[in-house]
């Protein structure tokens, strides 16, 4: 199975085309050995910030040294996001491998698992295969019924904020609801409760005495903010001053849950220590909740999708813009009261340009573009997201982009993509203006610092590169690495965007490959697996003083890197190729240390 097979099979089944309960989970789970009986949980359910919360407790517990899985829904980027293992999503290869032994299963089961059942079980799988110590698990929906509440006691039930929602399945009232999220609680479990209604408060205390699970409810009078800009919030918590880059008043209130949680744990045994819980705060990412994705010019993304997030998000312009006016990038669903969304953030736009979002519910831009300039403000509607992302940042203006999660995702990619195409040509213009005879020297130089770093002289095996274009020639470095006895290999690029790499073997045969690179020829070489490699050097087009590395953009070396966690990487270029602040997605991975023919950045 391949991975575009494996999300077609998944997509296959539907919410819709099932019903809520736990016997088909337990029944799947049951059929593949109980993974989730070898894991430790933390289970998050709730109404609003279960995510932002996951994301805090997940950065954190990395931080304290636990190798830690994060399961959550919807997705905002990609399908593999709702899996995280250390902050990386699930590999594609990974996913395919684990749907196909799902499938074998799900099929020969007589009631089938529903699509979120299906990928539960995928998940739990994926942390037992990743061997992790504890495991962020978000509830899909409700929680006594949820397919998540398969597993055994949690280490901690968390009940964020709780208010009316999914009424059709959950009840019709606050108490209602609160019994039924309040379902994940469970013997032998602490208990944290989000400083809500008085009502859901009451609920969600009773069940837990009667369950005999210690509660603890988020003290949120211990919160005392301190300062806020587009940077995060800082605040004082039991007279700790703390920060988190999670933006928004609401964010505070998470994150005294998220300390809450971690003190509960801390009285269960687990090592979390303060500097891991600054550290983890610090952190945080959480893709389109007023994210900032740019700031020259700055780019705001929020998936705020009714009247009441697009509320938040005016108060959260107010506070951290004051007064200025905005590009306003929107698209809605038809189903959504767009007409009080639009007006919440109408005192906040210099003009609107709109489009639809992917969704069969979408308004069609045209006619949002229509009540836009009704309301008296200037707007433009767009044949798709790229082209409005486009003409966003050719303003110079500030952005927000906001309306619908289903375009969330394709807006930051389009933002990455125009971003990273503008440092792309920057960085390579750069590097050719270096004339022949410079490329030479600073090439020369550079290897000469690669063979002074301890760790490539203390390196058996190095995965080097052949350089292509105007890439920093290593030639000088490749034979002070064989007259010390280094075994050098180089990557090829295969198919299917994947890469491996090889050592030359006894008869020495180079080819040259799809993008006429220099290559050894895979049938008279030496195939090597990632983790055979001390060192990896790693060409970028453009880089910054923070460790970030913007590469070619075909993604080689990123997926390799994934396959390698614990190589030392190195990047490797010229100084004409260091830019401010490299363009960054969440999937980025950091470089150990940037060697260039000037200095060496160790990071």
């Amino acid at each position: 199975m391949t991975y575009e097979e494996a999300i077609r099979y998944i997509e296959d089944f539907t919410w819709s085309t099932t019903r809520l309960g736990l016997g088909r989970t337990q029944e799947l789970l049951r059929r593949l050995g109980d993974p989730q009986k070898k894991l430790r949980f933390i289970h998050v359910g709730g109404s609003n910030g279960k995510g932002s919360t996951c994301a805090m407790l997940s950065s954190v517990l990395r931080e304290a040294g636990y190798r830690t899985g994060m399961y959550t829904s919807p997705h905002v980027l990609c399908f593999e996001e709702r899996m995280q293992v250390n902050g990386r999503y699930i590999a594609g290869e990974d996913l395919a491998a684990l749907t196909e032994r799902v499938r074998v299963e799900a099929d020969a089961m007589e009631d089938h698992p529903s699509q979120f059942e299906l990928v539960t079980a995928i998940a739990m799988l994926y942390f037992l295969e990743q061997e992790c110590d504890i495991v962020v698990l978000e509830v899909g929906m409700g929680g006594a019924l949820d397919s998540t509440n398969v597993i055994d006691a949690p280490d901690v039930a968390v009940l964020t904020n709780i208010g009316l929602e999914h009424t059709e399945y959950l009840g019709n009232t606050l108490e209602e609801i609160a019994l039924t999220k309040g379902g994940i609680i469970k013997p032998g479990s602490d208990v944290v409760c989000y400083n809500s209604a008085p009502e859901v408060v009451s609920i969600l205390r009773q069940l837990s005495a009667a369950w005999d699970a210690p509660f603890h409810l988020v003290d949120f009078d211990s919160v005392e903010p301190i300062s806020h800009d587009l940077s995060g919030e800082t605040f004082r918590w039991h007279g700790r001053t703390l920060q988190v880059p999670l933006l928004g008043d609401y964010q505070l209130h998470n994150a005294a849950t998220a300390l809450t949680v971690l003190e509960a744990l801390r009285g269960r045994g687990w090592t979390i220590s303060d500097e891991a819980i600054q550290a983890g705060l610090a952190k945080t990412r959480w893709p389109a909740r007023f994210e900032v994705l740019g700031r020259e010019p700055l780019f705001l993304l929020d998936g705020g999708h009714n009247p009441q997030c697009a509320e938040v998000v005016a108060e959260n312009l107010t506070k951290y813009l004051g007064e200025e006016r905005l590009v306003i990038l929107t698209g809605v669903l038809a189903d959504k009261d767009y007409r009080a969304m639009m007006q919440s953030v109408l005192p906040h736009a210099k003009q609107f340009l709109c489009v639809t979002p992917d969704s069969p519910r979408a308004l069609d831009a045209l006619e949002l573009r229509d009540l836009l300039r009704e309301f008296g403000c200037p707007a433009d509607a767009y044949e798709d997201i790229p082209s409005a992302v486009h003409a966003a940042l050719q303003t110079g203006e500030p952005v927000l982009a906001f309306g619908s999660l289903y375009m969330a995702g394709d807006i930051r990619t389009a933002y990455y993509k125009e971003k990273k195409s503008a440092q792309r040509k920057f960085c390579m213009n750069a590097r050719r203006m270096l004339t022949p005879e410079e490329r030479v020297e600073f090439a020369a130089d550079l290897c000469e610092r690669l063979t002074e770093l301890p760790e490539i002289r203390e390196a058996d095996t190095i995965l080097s590169y052949m350089a292509m274009m105007d890439e920093v020639d290593l030639t000088v470095f490749h034979e002070w690495a064989e007259e010390h006895g280094k075994t050098l290999a180089y990557p090829i690029s295969m198919e299917h965007g994947r890469m491996e790499a090889y050592s030359i073997g006894e008869e020495e045969v180079w080819t040259y490959g799809k993008y006429g690179i220099r290559e050894p020829d895979p049938e008279h070489s030496v195939l090597r697996e990632p983790e055979e490699f001390d060192v990896i050097l790693v060409p970028c087009v453009g880089f910054d003083e923070s460790g970030r590395r913007l590469g070619h953009g075909a993604g080689y070396y990123d997926r390799y890197l994934e396959r390698a966690p614990g190589v030392t990487r190195v990047c490797v270029a010229f100084e004409a190729q260091c830019l401010e602040a490299v363009v960054t997605e969440d999937t980025d991975i950091g470089m150990y240390c940037v060697v260039t023919e000037k200095r060496v950045l160790h990071f």
